[in-house]
């Protein structure tokens, strides 16, 4: 059994399921992402672990114990919202301190010297007078994230933390937040819709669609591996086909530009060129008017000097075409 244990968990809104027997096995010390789009049910399963909502049927279990019915209050956990929710009426220090003082059993210095060690963890001491108001968007979340683990939870739940940052300030805080979980070794779950946070921070994802888990991997495994469709089209850029009855599907960056003379799977002509500084990607169109996506080298396209409505010859490596039937991986 893992640390953290989702078995089975159910949960309807009137007549809306918001999830349907969800399993999910979480290892002590990992980092795992919930992905999806909105409506999937990741907001809601987060809350069912956290305490804050309770599910229809199933159980949740922490380091072995049933812990399905006991409040949030009990379950030693730290959580970090999007909208932060700190005491506007508080210094940093005295919102780190809110928390520690509600265990009686804590002297205040000892309170003290905790809220200044994460303080310090989280790169804020230096901060630790001002008021919420005063501190910009990545060091308030800096703060609720202190504040979330100064009391050392053994679960740390993180609904959308980054969400309201702007890119270059999560990219940032991303970076951070992992750093701070490797540091600490508490066992984390993070709800995100954001792909490339899932990506670059997540020991393993769990990809969920209409109130279903669609995947559970690591990065690499569900990027070089989807195992719906769904997965395939949801993370990164993927180019979908039919042959033979299969729906085939690849990469753009797994599709190669070839020369006329030579053996090629297709050819399309280019409908615009979209630069991404070292890459180039190519939006083309096939024969039969489906649309294609091809990633090349920056320097290729000006060594070939390929240009709008130039035409191009493809090849897709069979190693790398993923083929589905019914919905799965083949």
């Amino acid at each position: 059994m893992g640390f953290l244990e989702v078995e089975n968990i159910t949960k309807k809104f009137g007549r809306q399921t918001a999830l349907d027997d969800i399993n999910v096995s979480i290892e002590r010390g990992e980092l795992v992402c919930i992905l999806g789009p909105s409506g999937c049910g990741k907001t809601t399963l987060i809350r069912i672990i956290a305490g804050l909502e309770t599910a229809d049927g199933g159980r949740i279990y922490m380091d072995g114990r049933d812990c399905t019915e006991l409040p949030a209050s009990k379950r030693n956990l730290g959580i970090v919202f999007q909208s932060y929710a700190l005491f506007p009426n508080m210094t940093v220090h005295g919102n780190i301190m809110f928390g520690l003082r509600q265990k009686k059993e804590l002297p205040r210095d000892e309170a003290n010297a905790k809220a200044l060690e994460v303080l310090r963890l989280v790169d804020l001491l230096e901060h630790k007078d001002k008021y919420p108001r005063q501190l910009s968007g990545g060091q308030q979340q800096r703060t609720a994230l202190a504040r979330a683990i100064a009391l050392s939870p053994d679960y740390l739940l993180l609904d959308e933390p980054l969400s309201a940052l702007d890119a270059k300030v999560r990219v940032k805080l991303r970076g951070e937040i992992r750093k701070i979980q490797r540091a600490l070794s508490v066992t984390t779950v993070m709800v995100t819709h954001d792909q490339e946070e899932a990506l670059t921070m997540a020991d393993r994802i769990i990809v969920m669609n209409n109130a279903v888990v669609e995947q559970i991997g690591t990065p690499r495994e569900i990027y070089n591996h989807p195992a719906t469709p769904f997965v395939a089209n949801f993370i990164g850029m993927m180019n979908f086909y039919e042959r033979e009855g299969e729906v085939c599907a690849i990469r753009p960056e797994n599709i190669a530009l070839a020369d006329r003379r030579d053996v090629y799977d297709a050819s399309a002509k280019i409908q615009s060129l979209e630069f991404k500084g070292p890459l180039t990607r190519i939006h083309g169109i096939l024969p039969g008017a489906e649309e294609i996506f091809v990633d090349i080298s920056s320097e290729a396209v000006d060594n070939l000097s390929l240009r709008e409505n130039s035409m191009i010859f493809l090849r897709m490596p069979e190693d790398n075409v993923m083929k589905y039937s019914e919905g799965s991986l083949i």
